[in-house]
């Protein structure tokens, strides 16, 4: 079974992203879920990401890593929107990855100043009408990344929903999120 580290989205440590780890769980994963935001979430997507700005993109990567270094090597890191941030550089720039999942999101690999790593297996997944994932560029870094990866996958799905597979937020869409978990699951079941 995989140990996973999943990393909050920009309106925090939400009931449906501890919601999705305890998916994880109950498929028989260690997962653990750090808060990058010291216990504050947000009721809109926009104000959370006006707070990410003010405490910094650099503060939550840092964050993200700072939670990584408690943890041993070999976990499969996984981010919503924001979260991919840390989740992508880890699986990137830690060595003994062992996966990635990105989810509503995803950065070109020259971000954190290497390609992506041999062996190690990525998923990512979005809404094929999100407007952030598809006109913010994150759909073009991901077909990027698939295209120069050993073992990359891109799912998409869809609908418009931004952070969709959130079970506490008014854009979540329940097909979308149940076959993203069954993906991820699947996936979880293979590194």
């Amino acid at each position: 079974m995989a140990e996973v580290l999943v990393f909050h989205h920009a309106q925090g440590r939400t009931a449906g992203v501890v919601a999705f780890a305890d998916e994880l769980r109950k498929a028989g994963h260690t997962v653990y879920v750090p808060d990058l935001y010291d216990g504050r979430t947000f009721d809109d997507l926009a104000t959370g990401i006006g707070h990410a700005q003010e405490i910094g993109f650099g503060t939550i990567l840092e964050r993200g890593v700072r939670a990584a270094d408690a943890l041993p090597a070999g976990l499969v890191y996984a981010g919503f929107s924001l979260g991919v941030l840390p989740a992508q550089k880890l699986a990137q720039t830690r060595p003994g990855a062992a996966g990635a999942l990105l989810i509503s999101g995803c950065v070109p690999t020259e971000e954190f100043g290497t390609p992506w790593p041999d062996g190690v297996p990525v998923q990512i997944h979005g809404m094929d009408a999100d407007e952030i994932f598809v006109d913010d560029g994150d759909l073009d870094a991901a077909r990027a990344l698939v295209a120069s990866a050993g073992n990359a996958e891109l799912f998409l799905y869809p609908g418009s929903g931004h952070l969709f597979a959130d079970t506490s937020l008014p854009s979540y869409d329940p097909a979308a999120a149940e076959l993203l978990t069954e993906r991820v699951i699947g996936f979880l079941d293979t590194v």
